[in-house]
């Protein structure tokens, strides 16, 4: 009897135990994977694409998304962004947005990351100008200019004339090495406005010009005065203080100037030399030791030194 009543319990717990876990499991389903409608589909990316690539299906996918957290600039048809060019680098699953591709019509390559308003001119530039090759797509730089306002050939000053411009592409690369490695080029292509553009190439046939790398996230300006070549030897860069003029001349009507003589010199009386300090002469001695038996004496004597010039 003690046995039945402990399996019927065992049996009801299990039942009960199994209930539990199986409403457990479908209210964490439902948790956890929201139903259809509340979720919608978005375009993504299905492989990574560089800056200037042109979008084709097979680069595109649908992804859900939920409808509580909508993303602006999304695409929910992929036909909307088929051959639309990329100005921003894309990785796997990444969403298609309206401001990381480039208008529609204007097709891929540089032409197509070039924002409104701006311009892209080329520079020639060697190892020492790109810093060493270290100037890749992305990076930003100031551009500074060596030479001479009279253009009489020398170089006299230099000018950092621009600042904080973004370089877009290095040769013929319009993405930088996931390494981080240099790429040595001979041109590479900035990002300007018009104006600066007109200062760019200006700059170019009256001077040399060099690329200075900064930060990219120092986004401050600076300004700095020109430095001329005086400066780097000790001279001031300023401009060379004019002499004050000369006091004006007195002039009236039949008042002549008068020429003023300058003072006659003072002359200071030379002084006599001091007569010499008179030398005093010692008088030789002569010691004569004198022995007499066991005694001993000595007797001095004083030399007489006879005047100069002094008779016999």
């Amino acid at each position: 009897m003690n046995r039945s009543r402990m399996l019927i319990l065992a049996a009801a717990a299990f039942v009960v135990a199994v209930a539990v876990t199986a409403f457990t499991y479908k209210a964490l389903r439902d948790r956890l994977q929201p139903s259809v409608d509340d979720s919608t589909q978005i375009v993504v990316a299905a492989q990574g694409a560089s800056v200037g690539a042109l979008l084709q299906e097979a680069d595109l996918r649908l992804a859900p998304w939920p409808r509580a957290v909508p993303l602006q600039g999304s695409f929910q048809r992929i036909s909307d962004v088929v051959g639309r060019g990329v100005v921003t680098p894309m990785v796997l699953n990444e969403p298609i947005l309206e401001s990381k591709l480039a208008a529609t019509g204007a097709g891929g390559g540089l032409t197509a990351t070039i924002p409104d308003g701006m311009r892209a001119v080329g520079v020639k530039v060697n190892d020492v100008i790109g810093v060493a090759g270290f100037v890749v797509p992305g990076s930003r730089v100031d551009i500074i200019l060596s030479g001479s306002p009279a253009r009489n050939g020398e170089v006299e000053m230099s000018k950092v004339f621009l600042e904080n411009i973004q370089v877009l592409a290095a040769g013929q690369n319009v993405t930088n090495d996931a390494n981080g490695k240099p790429q040595s080029v001979q041109v590479v292509t900035l990002l300007v406005t018009p104006e600066d553009s007109e200062k760019l190439a200006l700059a170019s046939v009256d001077g040399r010009i060099q690329l200075s790398l900064r930060n990219p996230l120092d986004l401050d300006r600076m300004d700095p005065k020109a430095v001329r070549r005086e400066s780097l030897y000790g001279a001031s860069s300023a401009s060379p203080e004019k002499p004050p003029s000369p006091a004006p001349k007195p002039s009236g009507a039949g008042v002549a100037a008068r020429k003023i003589e300058p003072p006659a010199p003072v002359v200071q009386p030379t002084p006599q030399p001091a007569p010499p300090a008179p030398v005093v002469v010692v008088p030789a001695k002569l010691k004569l030791q004198l022995i007499q038996g066991t005694e001993t004496e000595t007797v001095t004597f004083e030399k007489k030194t006879e005047a100069p010039g002094g008779g016999n």
